[in-house]
Formats: C-alpha cells, sequence, structure tokens
C-alpha cells in the first residue's frame, strides 16, 4: 500500500504557548479545541505537528521527541533562526526552549541534523532527507577528531557537560598545535555549549580568543562557518 503516513503527537503545558512559539518559527494553526481536551494542530509546508494539553507537565522532565526529515536543514535553521531573531532579538540557544546548531555528526551518516526544544520540554531532531554524500575532510589534528567526538556528545547524546571536558581537555593540551580554521571550529563550538550553560563569561572569552586569532586569506575562508557562528553567538551576550 502507499500513502500511508504519520503525525507526532506531543505533549504541551499550554496549547496557546505552543501555538505562539511555532507561529514564531513560520507554523501556522490549522485547528484548535478546548473541549473535551486541549488540542491543536499546527502545521508549515507539507507537514504537521499535534498537540495535546497536560496542566501537570514538566520541561525538564518530559520525553517528548520526535524526528523530521527535511531537504535542506541550513535553509530551515535560518529560518527558525530569523522567527527568534524578530520575536526575541537573538537566536535561543540556552535553556527552554532553545535550538541547537546544524552540525554534521559522524554517528548518524554525515548528516547536518539539529534539535529544537519547546516550551514543554518537546525536542524535534531535524536530518537531512538524504545522507550526505560528499566526504568531509578529515580532521588534520588531535583538536579537529575531539571536535567530531564532541558534536556527537553534545547534539546526538545531549550530554553537554562531557562534551565541555572533552574539549577543554584537548584545547589546554593540544590547541595550539591545531590548524587556525580547526582551532576556531573547536572554539565556536566550545563557546554555544557554553552559552547553553549560561555560562557568558566563557563564551564572551572564547569568543575573543577568535576574534583576536590572526588569520591570512585562506584560512579566513576555510574559518568562515566558524566566523559566523562566532559572530551571531556574540549577538547572545
Amino acid at each position: 500500500m502507499s500513502g500511508e503516513f504519520t503525525v507526532p503527537l506531543l505533549p504541551c503545558r499550554s496549547i496557546d504557548e505552543a501555538a505562539e512559539f511555532y507561529g514564531m518559527l513560520g507554523f501556522r494553526r490549522t485547528h484548535h479545541q478546548t473541549r473535551p481536551n486541549p488540542y491543536i494542530v499546527m502545521a508549515r509546508d507539507d507537514w504537521e505537528i499535534h498537540f495535546f494539553g497536560v496542566d501537570e507537565l514538566d520541561p525538564e522532565t518530559t520525553y517528548g521527541t520526535c524526528l523530521v526529515f527535511v531537504p535542506d536543514t541550513g535553509a530551515l535553521w535560518d529560518e527558525f533562526a530569523a522567527g527568534m531573531r524578530r520575536v526575541h532579538g537573538k537566536v535561543l540557544v540556552s535553556g527552554i526552549p532553545r535550538v541547537t546548531r546544524p552540525r554534521k555528526r559522524a554517528n548518524t551518516g554525515n548528516m547536518a541534523g539539529f534539535s529544537l526544544t519547546d516550551p514543554s520540554g518537546n525536542i524535534i531532531r531535524f536530518f537531512p532527507q538524504r545522507e550526505d554524500t560528499e566526504k568531509s575532510a578529515a580532521p588534520q589534528s588531535k583538536l579537529g577528531r575531539t571536535l567530531v567526538k564532541a558534536v556527537v556528545l553534545g547534539e546526538s547524546k545531549g550530554d553537554t557537560a562531557q562534551a565541555v571536558k572533552l574539549l577543554d581537555s584537548t584545547l589546554a593540551r593540544s590547541g595550539d598545535e591545531a590548524p587556525k580554521p580547526e582551532l576556531l571550529d573547536a572554539l565556536a563550538y566550545r563557546a554555544e555549549l557554553a552559552l547553553r550553560q549560561g555560562d557568558d563569561a566563557t563564551a564572551a572569552a572564547l569568543l575573543e580568543r577568535i576574534e583576536a586569532t590572526p588569520l591570512d586569506d585562506g584560512e579566513r575562508e576555510a574559518a568562515a562557518g566558524a566566523l559566523a557562528t562566532a559572530a551571531d553567538l556574540a549577538k547572545q551576550l
């Protein structure tokens, strides 16, 4: 048979809160009811998410989650980020709600996914519809290889503390030995993790280190992604 499909059904503290949050991200509300139970449908393009109200829901402990496969995670993230900047003046990177950045992960076929945590603690995980067949250059340094592991810990496993510990250890021991683009990639991700932990002082110091790192034209081009990430993170402080 063909034509079957599934629809995520997630809990929320308030259907109005959920509608406002997802509306900021470009969703539209296509169904709303309060009786016999609170229930809404939020749609975007060709997909939708359903929400049901749970009065005693704790966003810190909920297990609500789903996977969404989209043509271009980078383009979708840009649209979500634009909505957050429009409403909040910044991208929400810490606390609840929050969003991570698209990063390729060694444990997901090199696919660049990101996660969105909504006000009720539901985690929506976005991945591209197709595996990235373009092979990324292998890291040249120990720091570059450590960053690959840290991204898996911080993004796929949600273990921010362990990702921080791993990066800090390698940055201290061999950070200066890494090519500058790999160093800046690691510093930018470490700054993002610091903001995720609410550690603005560490994030600021890391971003200052990025800004103070001298780069030639080739290094600047290779580090363009890290520099753009750092510039955006600086707006969070």
